[in-house]
C-alpha cells in the first residue's frame, strides 16, 4: 500500500500573480508542502500537477528524491476548474491500487509540517475512517443572520479555557483512498475522521495580506 501525496498548483493566479513559486520567508511557496513531504517517511510519491513551465522549473532544478511533475490538462487548470477534476485526471491517467492512500496536499497553507503528516497518517491507518480531513479548534462564538446563537448559549456564556468551539477544516491536507476517490469522485468519502491541528496553521493564503501575516508567522515560529 503506497502512500501519494498529490500537490496541484496552477500558473495562473488573480490576487498574487505566480503565487505557487513566489519566495515566501525565501522559499518559493509550493516547496514548503514539497520538503515537509520528502522528509515524512510515511511518504512514497510526491506528484505536483501543473500546468505551468516556470513552476516545473522552479521545482526541479531542487534535489528532491520523492517529487514528480504532472502537467495537468489545460481545462483542468482554469479558474473555474475543481480540485477534484486533477485528482481524477491523474488517476484515470495512472494505474495506482485501489487501496492506495491518496493524500490532497495543499501549497497554500505553508505551515503544516513533516510532523503534521505524520501523525496524520498514523491516525488514518489506526482508525476504521474512510478519510480523514485536516481541521483546527476554532473558539469564536458563531451566528445564524437571523440573530441566533450557532455553537453557545449566550445566557450562559462560556469562558474560553470552558469552551470546545468547533473544528475548522484548514485546507491543508485530506487523506482518503484511490478506490474511494474514484467511487464518489470527492476528495472525501464515508466515514470521515478529523486531524487536529495547531489553531496557527488556520491561514491559507488567498490574498497579498494572508501572505504577509503568514511571513511574519513563520519568521516569529522559527518555522522552515
Amino acid at each position: 500500500m503506497a502512500v501519494i501525496a498529490f500537490i496541484p498548483v496552477r500558473g495562473g493566479s488573480k490576487s498574487i500573480p505566480l503565487k505557487n513559486i513566489k519566495p515566501l520567508a525565501g522559499k518559493p511557496l509550493v516547496c514548503w508542502a514539497i520538503e515537509a513531504l520528502e522528509y515524512c517517511p510515511s511518504v512514497d510519491k510526491i506528484i505536483v500537477a501543473t500546468d505551468s513551465d516556470a513552476i516545473e522549473q522552479v521545482v526541479m532544478q531542487r534535489s528532491y528524491s520523492k517529487t514528480e511533475i504532472y502537467r495537468r490538462a489545460a481545462e483542468n487548470a482554469t479558474d473555474t476548474a475543481s480540485t477534484e477534476s486533477v485528482m481524477l485526471e491523474y488517476l484515470n491517467v495512472h494505474s495506482l491500487h485501489n487501496e492506495d492512500i491518496f493524500m490532497l496536499v495543499q501549497a497554500t497553507s505553508p505551515l503544516t509540517q513533516t510532523q503534521h503528516f505524520s501523525e496524520a497518517l498514523l491516525q488514518y491507518r489506526s482508525s476504521n475512517a474512510d478519510s480523514l480531513l485536516s481541521c483546527v479548534r476554532n473558539k469564536r462564538f458563531f451566528w445564524r443572520e437571523n440573530g441566533t446563537p450557532i455553537n453557545y448559549d449566550y445566557k450562559h456564556r462560556p469562558r474560553r479555557q470552558e469552551f470546545d468551539g468547533m473544528m475548522m477544516e484548514n485546507g491543508a491536507f485530506y487523506i482518503n483512498t484511490v478506490a474511494n476517490i474514484l467511487r464518489d469522485k470527492n476528495r472525501l468519502s464515508g466515514k470521515i475522521a478529523i486531524y487536529e491541528m495547531p489553531e496557527y496553521t488556520a491561514t491559507e493564503i488567498d490574498e497579498p495580506e494572508d501572505w504577509l501575516y503568514l511571513e511574519q508567522l513563520i519568521r516569529r515560529k522559527n518555522l522552515g
